[in-house]
C-alpha cells in the first residue's frame, strides 16, 4: 500500500471539515431528492437554486473566518455545527475532540446514509440515473470520488465511499402475443440462413474480387505472351525470308551453272521466225567427244585386224610340199625336227606365229576396254540425260516464279507466308508456304482467273474450283493430301492450303530411276489402292478419274516409302441413281491424260460414254506396268494429239511385256486383270483391294527376299533398279505430264 504523506491531525481536521461542509450544501442545492443527510422538512428544502443564488439572498463576503451564519444556514433548511459539535456527534465516546475523522469515516458515513464503495482499484460501473437532477448529483459525486482517488491529493483517507450506489431499476412488461416457440424458431433459423447468406455473399465477393485480380494479372501476362508471340512470328517471318531469298539465289547459281555445264535453250531464227533451240553444255561436248574418239579408236583397232589378219601364218601341214611333204622328206624318210637355236628361241616361222598371236591378244584387249569406256561413257550420257530433264523442269520453273505475281515472300490472309513455287499448272501455281499460326509448312493453289475472260467463262471456272474443294473438304485418309483452308484473295484469284509433302512426286522420281523394284512398286501401289478403296467407300463415292504418277507424291526422310494422292480437280462425285453394272455419264470428255484413260473414255457415240470406278483400276494398272519397265504401256513416246489421232488407246487390246528386267508371273497377271480391255470384265476397286497379289501368304513371299510382308513394305525406300537400265528407252514420252 503506498504511504500517505502526514499531515498535521488540526489541519486535516479544518480540511475535512470545510470540504464536507462545501459538498452537503452543494448536493442539497442540487437535488432534493437526495435529502437523507439534511434534518430539515420537505417545506424549508423548497428554496429554489435561483432564489438562493440572487444577490438579495447573499451575504456580505468579508474576509472573515469561513464559518455559515445561522440565518444562511436556516434560509437553506440545513442544520450548522461547529467543528468540534461535528466531531462529537460522530465520535464513538460522545466526545470527538481531537479524534481524526480517518478514525471514524465509517461511522460518519453511515450516519449520514450514504453507501461506502469499493477501493478505487475496483472496478466502477456507473449507473445511469432516471432524470437531470440525479444526473448531475451523480456526476458531482464521480467527479468527488475521482478527486479523493486521485494520488496528487496526497489524502490516504478512502473518499469513495460516500458516492452513492444505485442499483439499475429492472423493468419487466407482460404483454399477450400469438409468437409461439416453433415460430420463435423458425424465425431463428430464418436469421441464422440469412446471416449465411450474408456471410456467403460477403465471400463469394471477396473471392470474386480475388478472381478480378487475378483475371487482371492473366491478361497482363497473356498480353505479355502475346507482344513475345508476336515479336517471335515477326522474327521467324525475317528468318523464313532470308533463307527464302538465300535459297532462291543458291538454286539461280547452280542454275546457271548447269546452263554452262548442261546447256540451255536458245532462240534461233530460221526464216520469218524465232525458235527455240537446244544447246548443249560443256558436259555433253566432253563426251561427245569421248564417245567419238572411242569410235575413233575402234575403227583403228578395226582396220589394225583387217591388217593382221592378212598377216596370219598358214596353220601347219598347209605348205608347199602338202601334207605328205610336211611329215617325211623326198626319201620317204620322216623330216627331223628343227633344233632350237642357243638362246632357246625358236625358229624363224614359229618367231612369225608368235607375233601374230602376241598382236591379236593386244587388239582384243583394247578392243574390250574400249567396249568398257564406251559403256561409262553411255551411262554418263544417260545420267546427263535425267539430268537435263530435271535442269529443264528447274529453269521453267525458275522462270515461272520470277513471273509470278507472288514472287516477292507475300503473306496470305495474315497467316500463310510464300516461300517459293513449286510448280504452275494452265491456271493455277502452287507455292510452298510456312503457316505462321500452327507453325507448319503447306503447299498453297492459287487459282488465278484471266481477266479477259467472259463472265460466264469465269463462273463455269470458279464452280469447277468449287467443285473440287467441296470433293476435297471431306477426304480424311493417310494416303490422301489434306485440304487445310481455302479463301478468297481479290475478285480474280483465290487460294485453297494443302498439306505439305517434303519429296517429289512420282513422275519426278521415274524421270531420275528411270523405273523401280517390283517390291518397291507393289508397295506404292498398296497404298493407291488403298486410298482408292476409301474413295469407294464413302458416301457418295468418288472417282478420281486423274490418277498418274504426276498426283502421287512420294515422302522423304522419316517418311520415305509413303505415297500421297492429290489433285481432285477432275474427280466425279458417283450419281447414286446410276447404275453400279453401267457406270455414270462421262459429262467432261476429252479431259485428264490420255496415257492413263481407259479405253470407254475415247468411245465417241450419240450418247456420252459412261465410266465407273474401273477408271481408276486403269490407272493404277499403267502406273504399275511404269514403275516396273519405266516406260508406259501404251502410246510411250506420243503426244496426246498422236494418241488421240492414232486411236492408241482404243486399240489397246493387249499388253505386252519386255523380256527385261525379269518380272514374278504374278506381277503380269495383275497387270493384265488391270488393263483388261473390256469394262465389264475388269475388276473394280473393292475386288482389286482384294486381288491375291497384293494380299500375298507370308510364305510365298516372305522367304525367298524379293518380296517382304504388306508391313514391312510400307517402310521400304524407293531405289532404283539397275538390272537392264541401258536397254530401256527414255522414261516419258512427248506431252507427257
Amino acid at each position: 500500500m503506498e504511504e500517505h504523506i502526514s499531515l498535521d491531525p488540526r489541519k486535516q481536521e479544518l480540511f475535512e471539515a470545510r470540504f464536507l461542509g462545501v459538498m452537503n450544501r452543494s448536493l442539497n442545492s442540487q437535488d432534493s431528492n437526495l435529502s437523507n443527510v439534511s434534518n430539515g422538512s420537505e417545506g424549508q428544502s423548497s428554496i429554489s437554486d435561483k432564489e438562493a443564488e440572487t444577490p438579495e439572498k447573499r451575504t456580505p463576503t468579508d474576509r472573515k473566518r469561513k464559518r455559515k451564519h445561522e440565518e444562511q444556514g436556516k434560509a437553506k433548511g440545513l442544520p450548522t455545527k461547529k467543528i468540534s459539535e461535528y466531531f462529537e456527534s460522530h465520535s464513538p465516546h460522545g466526545s470527538g475532540a481531537g479524534v481524526s475523522p480517518n478514525r471514524t469515516g465509517n461511522s460518519m458515513m453511515a450516519g449520514m446514509g450514504l453507501a461506502r464503495s469499493p477501493p478505487p482499484s475496483a472496478s466502477f460501473q456507473p449507473v445511469s440515473p432516471s432524470s437531470s437532477n440525479s444526473n448531475s448529483n451523480f456526476n458531482s459525486r464521480m467527479a468527488y470520488a475521482r478527486f479523493q482517488s486521485s494520488p496528487a491529493s496526497g489524502n490516504s483517507i478512502d473518499y469513495t465511499g460516500l458516492v452513492p450506489f444505485h442499483p439499475k431499476p429492472v423493468t419487466s412488461t407482460t404483454a399477450q402475443t400469438e409468437m409461439t416457440l416453433a415460430r420463435i424458431a423458425e424465425l431463428e433459423q430464418r436469421v441464422t440462413k440469412e446471416q449465411q447468406k450474408e456471410n456467403t455473399i460477403d465471400d463469394l465477393q471477396r473471392m470474386n474480387g480475388e478472381l478480378r485480380d487475378q483475371l487482371i494479372a492473366t491478361q497482363r501476362l497473356l498480353d505479355r505472351h502475346k507482344d513475345n508471340l508476336s515479336k517471335c512470328l515477326a522474327f521467324n517471318r525475317k528468318l523464313l525470308i532470308d533463307q527464302s531469298v538465300a535459297d532462291r539465289k543458291e538454286v539461280r547459281r547452280r542454275s546457271m551453272e548447269n546452263r554452262l555445264r548442261i546447256g540451255q535453250h536458245t532462240v534461233v531464227r530460221k526464216g520469218a521466225s524465232f525458235e527455240e533451240e537446244w544447246v548443249d553444255g560443256w558436259a555433253y561436248i566432253e563426251l561427245k567427244k569421248k564417245q567419238r574418239k572411242i569410235e575413233e579408236q575402234k575403227g583403228e583397232i578395226e582396220r589394225l585386224k583387217k591388217t593382221l589378219q592378212k598377216r596370219k601364218p598358214p596353220k601347219p601341214g598347209n605348205g608347199q610340199g602338202g601334207r605328205s611333204g610336211s611329215l617325211s622328206d623326198g626319201d620317204g624318210v620322216f623330216a627331223k625336227p628343227q633344233v632350237p637355236s642357243r638362246f632357246g628361241g625358236l625358229p624363224s616361222q614359229t618367231s612369225d606365229e608368235y607375233k601374230y598371236y602376241e598382236q591379236e591378244e593386244i587388239l582384243k584387249i583394247k578392243s574390250a576396254q574400249l567396249k568398257k569406256e564406251e559403256a561409262e561413257v553411255t551411262t554418263e550420257l544417260e545420267k546427263l540425260e535425267r539430268e537435263k530433264n530435271l535442269h529443264i523442269r528447274e529453269m521453267k520453273r525458275i522462270m515461272n516464279e520470277d513471273n509470278s505475281r507472288f514472287r516477292d515472300n507475300e503473306t496470305l490472309n495474315d497467316r500463310y507466308l510464300l516461300l517459293c513455287l513449286l510448280g504452275k499448272g494452265g491456271f493455277s501455281e502452287v507455292h510452298k508456304a510456312f503457316d505462321l499460326k500452327e507453325q507448319r509448312y503447306v503447299a498453297c493453289k492459287i487459282h488465278q482467273l484471266n481477266k479477259d475472260w467472259k463472265e460466264d467463262k469465269k463462273a463455269n471456272y470458279i464452280k469447277h474450283a468449287m467443285r473440287e474443294y467441296e470433293i476435297h473438304k471431306k477426304l480424311d485418309h493417310p494416303r490422301i493430301v489434306k485440304l487445310y483452308d481455302v479463301f478468297e484473295i481479290d475478285n480474280n484469284s483465290f487460294c485453297t492450303v494443302l498439306e505439305y509433302c517434303d519429296g517429289n512426286d512420282l513422275d519426278y522420281y521415274l524421270k531420275q530411276h528411270k523405273c523401280m523394284g517390283e517390291k518397291e512398286a507393289r508397295s506404292l501401289i498398296m497404298q493407291a489402292v488403298s486410298a482408292l478403296k476409301y474413295l469407294n467407300e464413302i458416301t457418295p463415292p468418288v472417282i478420281h478419274y486423274d490418277l498418274k504418277p504426276g498426283n502421287i507424291l512420294l515422302g522423304s526422310g522419316s517418311f520415305s516409302g509413303e505415297i500421297k494422292i492429290t489433285d481432285f480437280g477432275l474427280s466425279k462425285v458417283w450419281d447414286m441413281n446410276a447404275d453400279s453394272q453401267e457406270g455414270m455419264e462421262l459429262t467432261s470428255q476429252g479431259a485428264g491424260t490420255y496415257w492413263y484413260l481407259p479405253p470407254e473414255c475415247f468411245v465417241v457415240g450419240k450418247s456420252p460414254p459412261k465410266i465407273s470406278s474401273k477408271v481408276d483400276v486403269w490407272s493404277i494398272g499403267v502406273i504399275f506396268y511404269q514403275c516396273l519397265y519405266g516406260r508406259k504401256p501404251f502410246g510411250h513416246n506420243q503426244s496426246q494429239a498422236t494418241i488421240l489421232e492414232n486411236r492408241t488407246i482404243l486399240n489397246a487390246k493387249a499388253v505386252e511385256f519386255p523380256s527385261k528386267p525379269a518380272i514374278s508371273q504374278e506381277a503380269k497377271n495383275f497387270v493384265r486383270r488391270c488393263l483388261t480391255y473390256r469394262k465389264e470384265e475388269r475388276p473394280d476397286v473393292h475386288l482389286l483391294a482384294r486381288d491375291p497379289y497384293l494380299h500375298p501368304s507370308f510364305k510365298k513371299y516372305g522367304s525367298s527376299g524379293s518380296l517382304g510382308s504388306p508391313s514391312a513394305l510400307l517402310g521400304t525406300t524407293f531405289a532404283a533398279a539397275t538390272t537392264g537400265m541401258g536397254s530401256l528407252g527414255s522414261g516419258s514420252g512427248s506431252g507427257s505430264n
